[in-house]
Parts: C-alpha cells; sequence; structure tokens
C-alpha cells in the first residue's frame, strides 16, 4: 500500500454505518504510551529521539509483525511506515485531514512517523507529545468495539517493548492529564439541529462541568464547523478503562437523545424552513463554480441532515462523508497530482461537488 491508494478508499470512519450513524459519525480509542529508557519527545534532544525512533522501528518489526504478535491479526496485516521528513507538507496534511495523524504531529518533523494498516482503522504515531500515540476509530458509536481492537494491539506492543508504568499512577505520559490509563476516548457528533435551535451553548456548558472537553472537526485547537463536534474524557487516571468508555456511552446518549428531539421539533413547527435550508444547500452544492472548504462542509452538513431525514432520497450517508474529506486542500491537490493555489482549488472542490452530486 502506498499513499496514493488511500485516495480510491474509504476510510472505516467515513463508511455512514454502525449503530446511532445519522447524528455519530465515528468512534475513537487512543493510547497514549512511552518508553521507560527514553525522555519524552518534547524532552529528547536529536540523538535520543533518533535512539527512540530506532527502538520503536524495531519493535515495527512490531508494527510490521504484530500480526504474528495478536494472532495473525486481521488489523495489521499490511502496515505503511512513514517518516514524516521524508514527506512533503501535502502528504502529510493529507494524513490530518483523513484523521490518521493529529495536526501537532504534522510539524516540526524530525525524528516522527506513523504506521498506518490498509483499512484506516489504525494508526500510530511515533514521538509525537509521546513516544507512541496509537488510536482505533470506527464508524458510528462504537467505542467498545475500538477498544477491542486497540486493546490486542497494545498488548502485542507491550510484549516487544518496555513502556513507562508505576504501579501506583499507571502508564506515565508526557502531559499528566493523560497519565493513568494513557487513554482518550472520542466521539464525533453532527449536531445541526441542537445549533438551528440554538441549544447547542447549554448542552456544551453542561458538558465541560462533567470532565468532558469539546473541540472541533480536527480535534485539539479546532473550532467546530458544519455542526460537528468531538467530545472525550478528560480524566485517564483513576477510572479504568471499560468505566471510562461507559461514562462517554452515557453522556452520547443523552446528546444523541437531545438531538433527536431537536430534529423531531424543527420537523413539526418548522419543516418549511427546514426544506427550504436543506433544498438550497444541495442546490448551491450542484451549481456552485467555486466554492471554500468552509461554506463546503456548512453546505454539506445540510444534505447530510437531509439525506438523514429522508428529505432527499438519491444521496446517501457514505456520499456525504466522503466528500467532507475529498475536497478538502491536500485531498484536492492529491487528486489533481499537483500543488493548487487557494483560487485553483475553490474551483475544483467545486467541479468535484458537481460530479459527486449531479450523477446521482
Amino acid at each position: 500500500m502506498q499513499l496514493n491508494d488511500l485516495l480510491n478508499h474509504t476510510s472505516e470512519w467515513l463508511k455512514g454505518s454502525g449503530p446511532n450513524s445519522d447524528i455519530i459519525i465515528s468512534s475513537r480509542i487512543r493510547l497514549a504510551r512511552n518508553l521507560d529508557k527514553f525522555p519524552f519527545p518534547h524532552w529528547a534532544n536529536k540523538k535520543q529521539g533518533e535512539e527512540t525512533l530506532d527502538s520503536i522501528n524495531e519493535g515495527e518489526e512490531t508494527l510490521n509483525s504484530i500480526k504474528d504478535g495478536i494472532a495473525k491479526s486481521e488489523f495489521l496485516k499490511r502496515t505503511i511506515f512513514f517518516k514524516l521528513d521524508e514527506m512533503d507538507s501535502v502528504d502529510k496534511q493529507f494524513l490530518v485531514e483523513r484523521h490518521l495523524m493529529s495536526l501537532d504531529h504534522a510539524q516540526n518533523t524530525e525524528n516522527k512517523a506513523v504506521a498506518i494498516d490498509d483499512e484506516e482503522i489504525v494508526s500510530i504515531m511515533i514521538n509525537e507529545e509521546d513516544h507512541i500515540r496509537m488510536q482505533v476509530m470506527q464508524s458510528g458509536f462504537n467505542l467498545f468495539e475500538a477498544w477491542n481492537i486497540i486493546k490486542r494491539i497494545d498488548d502485542s506492543l507491550a510484549k516487544d517493548l518496555n513502556f513507562a508504568f508505576l504501579p501506583d499512577w499507571g502508564y506515565l505520559t508526557a502531559c499528566p492529564t493523560n497519565a493513568g490509563t494513557g487513554m482518550r476516548g472520542s466521539v464525533m457528533l453532527h449536531l445541526p439541529a441542537l445549533v438551528m435551535t440554538r441549544s447547542i451553548d447549554r448542552v456544551l456548558s453542561a458538558i465541560s462541568k462533567l470532565s468532558f472537553t469539546t473541540r472541533g472537526l480536527y480535534g485539539e485547537g479546532t473550532q467546530a464547523m458544519g455542526n460537528f463536534f468531538q467530545i472525550s474524557n478528560q480524566v485517564s487516571l483513576g477510572p479504568s478503562e471499560d468505566e471510562i468508555i461507559e461514562s462517554i456511552n452515557g453522556l452520547i446518549r443523552q446528546i444523541i437523545e437531545q438531538e433527536n428531539q431537536a430534529r423531531e421539533g424543527l420537523l413539526s413547527k418548522n419543516k418549511p424552513l427546514l426544506e427550504d435550508r436543506i433544498n438550497r444547500s444541495l442546490g448551491i452544492l450542484k451549481n456552485a463554480r467555486i466554492i471554500s472548504s468552509q461554506e463546503t462542509i456548512e453546505l454539506l452538513s445540510m444534505v447530510r441532515l437531509g439525506s438523514d431525514l429522508e428529505m432527499i432520497k438519491d444521496i446517501d450517508r457514505r456520499t456525504i462523508n466522503e466528500l467532507f474529506i475529498i475536497t478538502q486542500p491536500a485531498h484536492l491537490q492529491k487528486i489533481e497530482n499537483k500543488k493548487l493555489s487557494p483560487e485553483e482549488r475553490d474551483v475544483k472542490r467545486a467541479q468535484l461537488i458537481r460530479s459527486k452530486l449531479n450523477i446521482l
């Protein structure tokens, strides 16, 4: 598998399947781990960073042989390993847009790497904030399934790599808030009705008081766009992994209920207005000649709501989810196989959207 192969592949989390996939785009479990004999990445000098990467890369005998470590795992039979300082800026941004690595990881790329399985279920960042940041993503409301996968991968890595761990503190991490389990569970939600009914601020305020955090489409440091919100736990020390996941699930179930109630309210009280917004959004996308990333996301959000409410019959959720990603700047440049100016991207984006929607 090469990087360009991902262009013709639908990421697991974009498939629009799984429980509650009308509201829940994806579920992700991330684990932070550090090697016990090396300083944390931000404290390591160049030589130590190289040694860390080499050590993990030998364990990448771990990554390439994880299939042996987890009973010939179906998840990592084909893994591609990228050293970030050998990648150009478009390729790095491409992986960020596909949620396979963080924005932070794409910066200051010396002695950094990422390993990705061919189904894009698993990605493992090396020398980000911690020596290892592994993640598993699933479509829909599927945190426990993601946990079951990543637990097996973590167990396999631990056979070959000595992780920094203390009995009283659990796994040691660069940021104290990640210590303990080292786990972050997150769910990406599409909440257009709560936004349209101006209930979202109340919901987000309640979330912040319950030891959870809310971020935008691309995680830490990003703002919500297109009515998408990532919600994750803040506490990783004390409760077990299963308890953390159950606490997230309990909160998400409440938000799903509130979003469904808001959608029912819009249908019963403001259906003509809702239909107008949805069909105007679709009309613009089908006819625009120039369109920005942000406007695309906002309009696709309304089209997705229309599809989920069966107001739009001929565009499925998977197609809409894919459009959110392939219309991003790096994806457009990979599709065109050349660098594009912002103005050129806006034209190509509109062309791509028209070609995808007008054939349906």
